[in-house]
């Protein structure tokens, strides 16, 4: 493998990509390829008013990675895989994912908070139109208030709040080490398809980056990421429709979770199959197809104009 050349190793500005560019670099290093880290502001950094799903926009945190991409300002780009679109801008390929940390989300307490008190009316905060169908469908009687920005910035609105909490991915409160709010898992909600895996993006004609990606990439991951994505794409889904996914490999076989939920909370459609793994490219598709056929598609055309 030709490691001569610095890896350009390009990320958000946030915390939260910073601790993940250098999960990435750490990667990197144990090949024995030296790297260096290029931050680059996204989109999703400036605006944080609009709800995520209002902006209507695929890849919202990862097109300026892109162009940076495709500009040949950086080598690969690294990202929370539920962030990047399922399909990718014309010349770019995710050519590796880390191992999963935790896929779920969790509820978040303010710091001068007991146990939720959830049989109470309730504020939860979250931007997430996913998150917020799937509380409302479980608590129909709270209200969910818009939360955007980084995870410290969420932290201190929520903290000024009147809420009895937020909703944040489980990972991203264990990658930071945040430990001055209590949270609690919600096993229960499903998470954004690939929630959890940090992905790596590199040029298609870059042989060199496919290669060195192709050696930090780990494959039980890619299979379930892989399913989960193909889920989110035949259902045409983006941050603009509560799509959830999770798969998990055991025994040779893939368990596969999916569901779709309504703009009012009061409609679901949801599958939970079994492949062998030997069917694991072609799972999510037929998870999608089985959604559809349940009447997922009459859902889905509630959410277009």
């Amino acid at each position: 493998m030709n490691t001569s050349r610095i890896v350009r190793i390009g990320t958000r500005e946030s915390a939260l990509a910073l601790f993940q560019a250098l999960a990435v670099q750490q990667k990197l290093n144990s090949l024995g390829v030296e790297s260096e880290i290029i931050e680059v502001t996204s989109d999703g950094d400036v605006d944080l008013v609009t709800p995520l799903y209002e902006m209507g926009i695929q890849g919202i945190f990862t097109k300026s990675l892109d162009a940076a991409l495709l500009q040949n300002r950086i080598d690969i780009a690294v990202h929370s895989t539920k962030d990047i679109p399922t399909k990718l801008a014309k010349g770019l390929l995710l050519s590796a994912v880390l191992e999963r940390a935790s896929p779920y989300d969790c509820l978040v307490l303010r710091a001068d908070r007991g146990p939720a008190q959830l049989h109470l009316d309730c504020r939860i905060g979250t931007s997430s139109l996913r998150r917020k169908m799937q509380w409302l469908s479980r608590y129909p009687h709270h209200s969910i208030e818009n939360l955007r920005g980084n995870i410290q910035t969420r932290l201190e609105k929520l903290n000024r709040s009147n809420w009895q909490g937020a909703i944040f991915a489980e990972a991203a409160m264990e990658r930071l080490g945040i430990s001055s709010h209590p949270f609690v898992r919600l096993d229960w909600m499903l998470p954004s398809p690939a929630q959890g895996a940090i992905g790596i993006v590199c040029r298609q004609d870059d042989h060199r980056m496919a290669e060195i990606c192709s050696a930090i990439n780990h494959t039980e991951t890619n299979i379930c990421i892989s399913a989960e994505r193909s889920f989110l794409s035949a259902l045409h889904g983006g941050c603009a429709v509560p799509i959830a996914a999770y798969a998990m490999v055991k025994n040779e076989t893939l368990f596969f979770k999916g569901n779709i939920f309504s703009l009012n909370a009061k409609e679901k459609c949801e599958v939970e199959l079994t492949f062998n793994l030997d069917q694991a490219p072609s799972a999510g598709d037929l998870a999608a197809h089985e959604i559809l056929r349940q009447g997922g598609d009459i859902i889905i055309k509630t959410f277009r104009p």
